[in-house]
């Protein structure tokens, strides 16, 4: 029993190649002191004494920014090549963490969340597009997936430590650790220049991003489900604290737990159903499962229990779609536009994040959690259903 757990894990991570997990190690360090994000409501609440809606709309800034960086991102990685968009992305985004830390006004915050948004999130395109680089199509969903065990493994430790630090270590460490990211980046991989071929150019203009329909209206339901899912960083952690009564160290435990359920489980879950069913099935089961994971807050037992049982709910709902949702848009690309459509599926979720914490805010502010909750689960069955409709074009 213990030795064939030991093989399995063993070959859920055998054959990638190691400039995969060194990119997986920058994004490790990064997402470690990942402390202000998550706690940037509560913040705003709390210290900045903000209502809900004008919390809501920060977060929102912060997504505009971030639809922006990812379209810059996706545009500058397939002209000046991923490497450099990663390395200057991360220690400038660390940089302007410090300086949120000491805005005070509303506008300074919201300018702030703003530029963040722009500068930090030109970091993902580039980032996936890195990541088709250097793995191969037979493991390439396992390569997003160590990047994914990266980050969460990341986001483990980031808001576990972040729940017992100051409002104003918060913004410092999180700038630090961004800067660190950035350094072992340049000291890990060599820089990669990126060949471009004289035909490129007919290949390009036939296969743009903008033309994919059948992408287009995938992008669309990661839309939506991104709505819901980013709840969890914006809205949640405020219900745990005015409506569970929890206290920021559990808020922040909670959050970690997320990330540590993903690093111990992904890698093997995707390796046991990779190839087995058509990855459709488990993207739109995932997105079923996360809108699950809120409606289950509306039950009449609220407490810690009930929030550790959503969050497990939603947690194998991410595993479940999330991995195949990478494939999918890399299948549909190649070498000349790879950073776009990566670009377009990060803005997917740039746009959800303009409009997860104004949403759910203004919903809470004119009626309540309650009613929040069953909307998010009505939007994620639309998605499923939406998921479900791409069998014939990815199987």
């Amino acid at each position: 029993m213990i030795k064939s757990s030991i093989a399995l894990y063993r070959n859920a991570y055998m054959g990638l190649s190691g400039a995969t997990w060194w990119l997986g190690m920058v994004m490790f360090v990064n997402r470690a002191g990942t402390m202000v994000l998550p706690f940037m409501t509560v913040y705003l609440r709390e210290k900045m004494h903000f209502s809900i809606g004008e919390a809501g709309w920060e977060i929102a800034l912060f997504g505009m920014g971030a639809i922006l960086g990812n379209l810059a991102g996706g545009k500058l990685a397939d002209r000046i090549g991923f490497y450099k968009v990663q390395l200057w992305s991360l220690f400038f985004n660390g940089v302007l963490f410090i300086f949120l830390g000491y805005m005070q006004t509303f506008w300074q915050i919201g300018a702030s969340m703003f530029v963040i948004g722009i500068v930090g999130e030109s970091f993902r395109p580039a980032n996936a597009a890195a990541i088709a680089f250097y793995s191969s199509p037979a493991n390439r969903t396992r390569s997003y997936s160590v990047n994914r065990l990266a980050i969460n493994l990341g986001f483990s430790i980031g808001p576990a430590v972040g729940g017992i630090l100051s409002y104003h270590w918060l913004f410092w460490v999180d700038g630090i650790t961004c800067i660190i990211a950035s350094i072992f980046l340049r000291l890990a991989l060599p820089p990669v220049v990126s060949e471009r071929k004289k035909q490129d150019t007919t290949i390009k203009v036939a296969s743009s991003v903008w033309k994919d329909k059948i992408y287009l209206r995938f992008v669309f339901f990661i839309f939506l489900t991104g709505i819901c899912f980013l709840q969890l960083f914006s809205l949640l952690p405020v219900y745990y604290k005015e409506h569970f009564h929890l206290s920021k160290p559990d808020i922040g435990l909670l959050l970690a737990m997320n990330g540590f359920v993903i690093v111990i489980v992904e890698m093997v879950l995707v390796f046991k159903l990779e190839g087995k069913r058509s990855p459709i099935q488990y993207i739109y089961s995932g997105a079923f499962l996360m809108g699950l994971s809120y409606l289950i807050l509306n039950l009449p037992w609220p407490g810690l229990p009930l929030a550790v049982c959503a969050m497990l709910t939603i947690t194998i709902g991410e595993m479940l779609m999330f991995p195949f949702v990478n494939t999918f848009w890399v299948s549909r690309s190649n070498e000349y536009n790879r950073a776009q459509y990566a670009s377009v599926y990060s803005m997917s979720f740039a746009c959800s994040q303009v409009l997860a914490p104004t949403f759910g805010a203004q919903v809470v502010q004119y009626s309540n959690y309650h009613v929040l909750w069953y909307v998010i689960f009505g939007l994620c069955a639309i998605a499923s259903l939406g998921f479900s409709s791409f069998k014939k074009h990815y199987s």
